[in-house]
């Protein structure tokens, strides 16, 4: 690991103001990433920015049919609070199976989007929920934060303040894990709003995605018989050692099938 200079500012534009005064400064959520990658030199900040110093980024609230979760709610957090076990519990389902215990009591759900792991869970629920990220600046709707794999449209000073997830009518998150790391193989998030029915998908192409035929048909219908028959295009999923693009395709179908059966 290079030297760096640490900072762990009590408010957003303090947090602001040191990486706009930086060489080369880097946000630390958890650290989850970050830190391993610069123990193994691939990454030299010249300053590291901690918000864990920053109190009102960690709040969890109810609005009017939606949930406000702060950039720093840890992902023991969601899976531990009881309004949103209440309100959307397969958010809470989808933070308790991240990781190990160690890794849900650092990460951070805000980190975890800005980093944008193709194999992460939380890309799928913002995109499956159609949350609305928001951030020092602006307002970016989840259908155009995710630009790439490990790329958001975040820009280089920005921070995250908090994600606002509506209130789904039901929804459920289910996954086909790496029975090691516990990344997503593949995971599927599936929420039914009045609306229509949002289908988004993890661990399987470069990044997060919506499938319009799954949503078509679910909102239709939701149930498994609607989906049945709808073949999932192989083009754009990826292979590795885990799963090939035919059998990640075919998970999709199948455990898309299971999150419409646990939906509540």
């Amino acid at each position: 690991m290079y030297n760096f200079s640490y900072h762990r500012p009590n408010n957003i534009d303090s947090a602001i103001a040191i990486l706009r005064k930086s060489e080369d400064g880097k946000i630390i959520a958890g650290g989850q990433t970050l830190i391993a990658t610069m123990k193994l030199r691939l990454a030299a900040p010249s300053d590291l920015v901690d918000l864990g110093g920053i109190e009102d980024l960690k709040a969890i609230r109810k609005g009017t049919k939606t949930l406000m979760v702060g950039s720093m709610a840890t992902h023991t957090q969601v899976t531990t609070s009881s309004l949103i076990q209440k309100e959307i519990p397969s958010l809470s389902k989808l933070a308790s199976e991240i990781g190990d215990q160690m890794v849900r009591n650092l990460g951070t759900i805000g980190g975890s989007v800005a980093n944008n792991d193709p194999a992460a869970d939380y890309p799928a629920a913002v995109l499956g929920l159609g949350a609305t990220i928001v951030t020092d600046t602006r307002e970016i709707h989840a259908d155009d934060f995710f630009t790439g794999m490990y790329e958001t449209c975040l820009k280089d000073s920005e921070i995250i303040k908090h994600l606002v997830f509506p209130i789904p009518n039901r929804s459920a998150y289910v996954k086909f894990k790496n029975p090691a790391s516990r990344y997503a193989i593949v995971g599927v998030m599936v929420a039914e709003f009045d609306n229509g029915v949002r289908v988004a998908v993890t661990g399987a192409g470069s990044g997060a995605f919506r499938i319009e035929s799954l949503e078509t048909a679910l909102t239709k219908d939701f149930s498994n018989t609607s989906i049945a028959g709808i073949k999932i295009p192989t083009d754009n999923l990826i292979e590795d050692m885990h799963a090939s693009a035919a059998y990640r395709a075919h998970l999709i179908q199948v455990i898309t099938q299971r999150a419409v059966q646990e939906a509540k």
